[in-house]
Order: structure tokens, then sequence, then C-alpha cells
């Protein structure tokens, strides 16, 4: 088992569907350095909600302090083997005029107005040892890689106690692989999806829920970092394969959370299907539909002593 980086082996578990290690450690014989996990940990804890619209109460500037979270997630979409992760990440709120930051999203960046915002939509995807994944044996590891880029959110319905909101978010994203020690584009990604937040859900007060689902297109050297099989790699069971660029599958994605006097919970749980997306048939595509999901703690450690006007 291997925590944050140990390197004491273990034998795989036979049951793919259950953890194969806690992790922290990555490629290259080597463990990724805390930004990198510290990066990865904020990242892929981005489904997990962030407020929405409610009544408006005299809070802290800022926040901050420390968290930490487990996640299971797939070696990589489409993967049947995959891992437990236990990271660390830290735990920051701006409530600024003009910026807001909060746990998952930062808003208004760019542009705002009544229905519509233009802010910062981020994602990431773990490291890959490819001598622990089956399907990947003998190929070159992948690194882990962050997803960037503006998103234009649209407000389609906002209750009047302002305790449910439904978006249509529109974000592209660019992404970079990278272990900070090399950077290397890996393509382009557009995620349409309706999200849906909602405070004190089926009556558990203090606590905010969310739903968000859509599509997903990716192109075809996005595609290629995660499924395309080299002459140079293929076996008889592994045939070489290129794929290009297109659909590339739906997530539907549920979060709970709830803010505490001085910590924060918070989980999701994402169901993912690649039916139909363009890269189904490469040999690295070992199941089409999959679960993973988290959860996390973070306590704070401060805040500002200024107070401003912000939705709980």
């Amino acid at each position: 088992m291997k925590i944050l980086g140990e390197s004491a082996p273990e034998p795989r578990d036979a049951t793919p569907a259950l953890p194969a290690r806690i992790a922290g450690a990555g490629l290259r014989d080597s463990t990724p350095s805390w930004p990198v996990l510290a990066g990865l940990a904020i990242t892929l804890l981005y489904p997990v909600l962030a407020p929405p619209g409610a009544r408006a109460e005299q809070l802290p500037l800022w926040e901050a302090g420390v968290g930490g979270t487990i996640l299971y997630l797939p070696d990589y979409r489409g993967a049947d083997q995959g891992r437990a992760w236990l990271l660390p990440f830290p735990y920051l709120v701006y409530r600024g005029e003009f910026l807001k930051a909060d746990e998952r999203r930062v808003r208004g960046l760019f542009f705002k107005s009544e229905r519509t915002e233009l802010d910062v939509s981020v994602n990431a995807q773990p490291p890959v040892d490819s001598s622990e994944n089956d399907a990947r044996r003998g190929m070159p590891d992948l690194d882990p890689v962050l997803e960037f880029g503006p998103a234009l959110n649209v407000s389609l319905h906002r209750s009047a106690d302002r305790r449910t909101e439904i978006e249509l978010r529109l974000p592209v994203r660019a992404a970079i692989a990278t272990d900070l020690t090399h950077m290397e584009f890996a393509g382009w990604v557009f995620q349409p999806n309706v999200n849906v937040d909602v405070r004190d859900p089926l009556g558990l007060a203090g606590w905010r829920g969310g739903l968000l689902a859509g599509p997903m297109f990716s192109d075809h050297r996005y595609n290629k970092y995660y499924y395309a099989v080299d002459p140079a790699f293929a076996t008889p069971a592994r045939p070489a394969y290129n794929p290009g660029g297109g659909y590339a599958g739906t997530q539907l994605i549920a979060t709970l959370s709830r803010r505490f006097s001085q910590y924060w919970v918070g989980g999701f749980a994402r169901w993912d299907t690649l039916s139909h997306a363009v890269f189904v048939e490469s040999p690295l595509v070992k199941t089409r539909q999959y679960l993973a999901g988290g959860v996390a703690v973070a306590w704070v450690l401060g805040e500002s002593k200024t107070r401003v006007e912000a939705p709980r």
C-alpha cells in the first residue's frame, strides 16, 4: 500500500472494482511534489458544490485553512482498474466585490451580469503508472493532467427564496500534462452541462446539494494522450489505435456539503458512461461506465476581521 509516496509494494487486489492502493505517488519512480498533489486535490474536488444564491449575511472577506480528501478514481476514463488517493488541499474563500473564490469556483472573474457570468473552469486527471495498469503495461506513464479555461454560465432558474438555482454552464478547457518538471499540451475539452444547486436539500438544514449532468467533447490530441496505442507498443492483445476527436461520453455528478463553525465537509459521487464515445473501440477502454467519488474535510484556521455582505 502506498500512502503519500511510501514505496512498500502490495499485491494488487484481484477485484478491479476495489481500490488498488492509497496513492500520493506518481511517475517515473518519483513522488509528485506537494504543489502537484495539492493542485490535484483542488481540481479533483471541483464537483463539490459552492454555495448557491441565498439570503445575504455579513461574512469574513476571506477565510483560510487546510484539509484532506480521499478519492476513489479509475486510472483514466474507461479503465477497469483504479486507486484511492489520499491528498491534502488548502481551503481558501475570498468574497471580494469583483472576485469571489469559494470551495469550488472562481466566479465573476471576467464578466458578470444579472443572468450570466464568465469565470474559470478547472478539472484534473490523476497520473497513471502504466506498470500497475494491465491495459497499459509496457506503455509510457501518464503525467497528471490539469485542465483550465473560460466558462460561460447562464442562470436558467432561481427560486424566489434563492435556495434553488439552475445554470447552463459552457466550459472550454485546455489540458496540460505536467509533473512540474516538464509540460505538454494535451488538447482541448468542451463540457456543456446543466447544474442544479439546492440549499437545505430534503430538509437537511445547513447542507447544500448539487446535481450536474452533461456530455463531454474532446479533440483528437486529448483522446490520443489517453487512448492511442502507437505501433511500437502494440501487442496481439493490444492492437495499434489512433482515435479522432468528438463526443467523449456523459457524466452525472451529485454533491453534498456543509460548512460548520470551524470546519467544512463535502463529498461527491460521479457516474460516467463512454457509450458511443469516438474512442470507445480503443484497446485501452476496458469498461464503458463506472462510478467514482470522494469525501473531504477542511479546518478553517483563520479569517478576516473585515466583513462583507455575501450569500452563506
